[in-house]
């Protein structure tokens, strides 16, 4: 077997690394920094704990097939999941609330009818089946198998299937989601519940195309899983896994280049002249992050993507009995919110998430309380406390009294992700989604430079914690299997 190089300890190049050695190959990763898990941090201080990356996991079955295929204890042996019910809690621009209870369409459609309306919760429903059809006509190409030779087919083929819609005298199917809002959802809250999904993902949902209706089946499907301790505990399972599995880490160890030999990736060069050879080279970087070569026939790599601007709060008082974990507000002016996001509107304040886990192991005790708000910020976004102040001022619309409860505040800007991960302005990667003409499609695994293949959010298949993982599995299936690799069965 062979010797591998890592480049990056991400969660979707530690997935590659413990399969590949698990497959009996030499494994060692190079991380610039001097620690493991890319975006998925930790901020700790005073006896307070908090998520600086993902703060909830989807699709948890990606990261239970790596513990399977890697050894013999189950992720549920290396870390507790916790399911999150309700799923979260919305507030509306108009004041209306709602809470959404966790994979139960029943639940939902009967939330939707009692707090917006008869016929709500069936429109939502509707949508769900539709969103569905768009999954199941996705998910292989886009979560399972490495990137199509024709990729364009993916680019142009819209999966979601539209209802026909009657405007002017002519039939219109929607091709984006505000679209599908507009159009079959037909009330500006369900409107903005739909568009959160895109939001939270960094996504225009005014040019992402309908495709982008999976994000929420995804969450409706598969439920909303939770880590205790955190989810720098998963990044933590699969370090340890990858320890245990024999794979070497190299912390303090910048990458500068990708070594060439006979017209092959031939190791990786360390900053200060070092050479460190290997037999495959597999990047789990920015794109930025290398000198990366040529990819054969794939997407060009993503750019100008959003970031996420973080409030870390540390609280006085316990959390109530039954607060949610999860709380949406939306913002006042969701026109005015886009623009200031993707076009050129002046800033305005915008959808802040606000997760309040049920977790001892965040707080110094039961008398306190752990909470981060999370909103979507152009990328390169500085700490401006008129921004910082407006996050609060939604927050306390979910977490009354909010401001006489704060002992300390941490901001994490996009400089912050930046720092950690080496994109540019601390952008954050969404899912790859089908149709937009492939514009969010991600280069393929395979690059222009026979043994040089990429893992992580920015290749296929994109994006979020599940896909990192998904492509770390295509990775490692390509690099054993060959180019016939056709991903999992």
């Amino acid at each position: 077997m062979g010797r591998i190089a890592v480049i990056g300890a991400g969660l979707g190049a530690m997935a590659a690394a413990a399969r590949l050695a698990v497959a009996g190959h030499r494994v060692t990763v190079y991380e610039r920094t001097e620690t493991y898990g890319g975006a998925v941090r930790r901020f700790e201080r005073d006896g307070f704990a908090f998520d600086t990356g993902p703060g909830l996991l989807p699709l948890p079955a990606v990261y239970r097939d790596l513990f399977v295929k890697t050894g013999k204890e189950p992720l549920e042996d290396c870390v507790e999941l916790v399911q999150v019910d309700p799923s979260a809690r919305h507030v509306f621009a108009d004041g209306t609330a709602i809470s959404l209870p966790n994979a139960s369409r029943t639940g939902v459609v009967t939330a939707l009818d009692e707090a917006l309306g008869p016929g709500a919760g069936q429109r939502w429903g509707d949508f769900l089946v539709r969103a569905r059809e768009a999954w199941d006509r996705t998910r292989r190409p886009l979560l399972e198998e490495p990137l199509w030779p024709n990729w364009q087919v993916l680019a142009e083929r819209e999966p979601y299937p539209s209802v026909p819609h009657k405007k002017l005298l002519r039939t219109r199917r929607a091709g984006t989601l505000a679209e599908v809002g507009a159009w079959e959802l037909r009330d500006e809250r369900l409107a903005a519940l739909l568009e959160s999904h895109a939001l939270a993902y960094g996504l225009d949902p005014r040019a992402a195309p309908a495709s982008a209706a999976v994000l929420p089946y995804l969450e409706h499907a598969f439920g909303t899983w939770y880590v205790r301790g955190g989810l720098r505990e998963l990044a933590r399972a699969v370090y340890e896994r990858c320890v245990k599995r024999r794979v070497a880490f190299v912390f303090g160890a910048e990458v500068t280049g990708v070594v060439e030999k006979d017209g092959r990736a031939a190791g990786v060069e360390l900053a200060g002249g070092a050479v460190a050879d290997a037999d495959f080279v597999v990047a789990g970087v920015a794109p930025d992050a290398l000198g990366r070569p040529a990819l054969e026939g794939g997407p060009a790599p993503r750019r100008g993507l959003p970031s996420r601007l973080t409030v870390l709060l540390a609280l006085r008082g316990g959390r109530p009995e039954g607060a949610a974990h999860r709380t949406v507000v939306h913002a006042p002016d969701r026109s005015a919110e886009l623009e200031a996001l993707f076009g050129s509107g002046p800033a305005a304040p915008g959808t802040v998430t606000v997760l309040r886990p049920d977790d001892p192991a965040l707080v110094p005790d039961s008398d306190h309380e752990a909470v981060a708000l999370v909103s979507t910020v152009p990328a390169g976004t500085a700490d401006d406390p008129v921004r910082t102040e407006q996050m609060i001022t939604a927050a306390e619309r979910a977490v009354p009294g909010l401001r006489d409860r704060i002992l300390w505040q941490q901001v994490r800007t996009p400089a912050d992700i930046a720092e950690e991960t080496g994109a540019a302005g601390g952008a954050v990667p969404p899912p790859a989604l089908a149709a937009g003409a492939g514009d969010l499609l991600y280069p393929s695994n395979i690059t222009g430079l026979p043994g040089l293949f990429t893992a992580g959010g920015w290749s296929h298949p994109g994006g979020g914690l599940p896909h990192a993982g998904m492509s770390g599995a295509l990775v490692a299936g390509l690099i054993v299997e060959g180019p016939e690799f056709r991903g999992s069965q």
